[in-house]
């Protein structure tokens, strides 16, 4: 079926900019579905540290890929490009438009420009990585990938355990280097793609960061973290506000010192996603304090058909 006229509406920002609430309003006034990016609210039961829709949010429109993972169990930005474009392609038999909503890039981006084929990793070779950076950390793993791929190792962040351990991966189970197997060419998508993103004064997104961690602990965040600290070596679970908690649980720091350090932490993110997104000439930014956001959204989405 051709999707020509098919408009795939994607509504991000940095965390804590709205997002949630104007995809939902777009939901209702599109007629549409909402498909999450968020790489850590596809897993099950840790909606308060994931900042999850909440169940009212969920009643209001129809959301897919939230909650429906166990937290033991890998997944990749490639499977999430095939797990969300199925999603798409359905939706798109019951409207002209779909909402994919997030902010986690990598995963916006799967769907918008779609990632290189890579191989699929065994159990051993993700056992073996990950031995490696438990017993060594990120400069264990940093100077395997020295050995294997100088050119990827030259310009990823050092401090970025996760990207470090996935190119591990992928150099051992390929027997080539990552940086051979990244074309960087995008795929093109048989429907149309408008990207939105919430802009807010700085001074206003850092202070609603503050507060919605504040409102994170008073909601359960605590005994949300204590609930899978026994799982805390899963990277489902390597992820700001989790790592904050479980060095409170292990008496290392007070409650204090980690909700402040999770909130610098997010701030730190929001400000990662905004230079990701401004380097993009393709978003559209919207006012996020303007009394017609969302009509202002409707504009650009039309405007573009």
């Amino acid at each position: 079926m051709s999707q020509k006229r098919k408009t795939l509406v994607v509504v991000t920002g940095p965390t804590g900019s709205g997002k949630t609430a104007l995809a939902i309003a777009l939901a209702q006034r599109l007629d549409t579905e909402i498909v999450s990016a968020d790489s850590r609210q596809i897993f099950k039961d840790i909606p308060i540290g994931t900042a999850a829709p909440t169940a009212q949010e969920l009643a209001q429109a129809v959301h897919h890929l939230v909650g429906i993972h166990p937290l033991d169990q890998y997944y990749s930005a490639a499977e999430f490009e095939q797990d969300a474009l199925r999603i798409i392609d359905g939706i798109f038999l019951r409207s002209d438009y779909a909402i994919l909503c997030g902010g986690s890039m990598m995963y916006v981006d799967a769907v918008r420009r779609g990632i290189d084929e890579l191989p699929t990793i065994s159990d051993e070779v993700r056992r073996r990585a990950y031995a490696l950076w438990e017993s060594e950390g990120n400069e264990g793993v940093m100077a395997r990938l020295r050995e294997l791929d100088p050119t990827y190792a030259d310009e990823v962040d050092p401090n970025n355990g996760k990207r470090l351990v996935h190119a591990l991966e992928i150099c051992m189970e390929a027997g080539v280097p990552y940086s051979t197997l990244r074309t960087g060419r995008a795929k093109q998508r048989p429907f149309r793609i408008v990207t939105l993103a919430i802009r807010l004064p700085r001074e206003q997104l850092f202070d609603r960061i503050n507060r919605r961690v504040d409102a994170m602990v008073t909601d359960g965040l605590v005994e949300e973290s204590r609930r899978v600290y026994p799982l805390r070596h899963l990277n489902s679970l390597n992820t700001v506000g989790f790592k904050e908690m479980f060095r409170y649980i292990d008496g290392e720091w007070d409650l204090a010192t980690a909700t402040a350090r999770m909130a610098k932490n997010t701030r730190v993110y929001a400000k990662k996603q905004l230079t990701w997104l401004q380097r993009d000439d393709s978003v559209e930014w919207l006012d996020g304090n303007s009394a017609t956001l969302v009509e202002d959204a409707v504009k650009v989405i039309k405007a573009e058909g």
